[in-house]
C-alpha cells in the first residue's frame, strides 16, 4: 500500500484514498479493505458508525491518514482500532 492508492470496502460502499500509510491492515465495517473490494463480507455491528465523504481519518499515532471519497455504513479502522476524524486546524487571526 502506498500514498495515492484507492481502497474499497468489502462490507459496505465506503471507498478511501490513502494519504499517508504506516504498517497494519486498514479495515472498514470490520473487514479488510482492498483495491478491488471484491470479497463480500458482513458489516460488523461494532464497526457500523459510518464514514463521511470528504473527511480525513487518522490513527492515534498519526502514521496512517485516509481520505473518504465515497461514504458508507462502516467505520474505518486500523488493525481493529477505529480511526478518528481529523480535526481542521484553526486559521491564525488576521489582526
Amino acid at each position: 500500500m502506498k500514498p495515492g492508492s484507492r481502497l474499497k470496502s468489502s462490507a459496505c460502499d465506503t471507498e478511501v484514498v490513502v494519504i499517508r500509510c504506516g504498517s497494519g491492515t486498514i479495515q472498514c465495517g470490520g473487514a479488510a479493505m482492498s483495491e478491488s473490494g471484491a470479497d463480500a463480507a458482513d458489516l460488523s455491528p461494532d464497526f457500523a458508525g459510518g464514514s463521511v465523504m470528504g473527511k480525513r481519518y487518522v490513527d492515534a499515532a498519526g502514521t496512517t491518514e485516509l481520505l473518504c471519497v465515497k461514504p458508507g455504513k462502516g467505520s474505518l479502522a486500523l488493525d481493529g482500532t477505529v480511526l478518528a476524524l481529523k480535526e481542521a486546524k484553526p486559521l491564525p487571526a488576521s489582526d
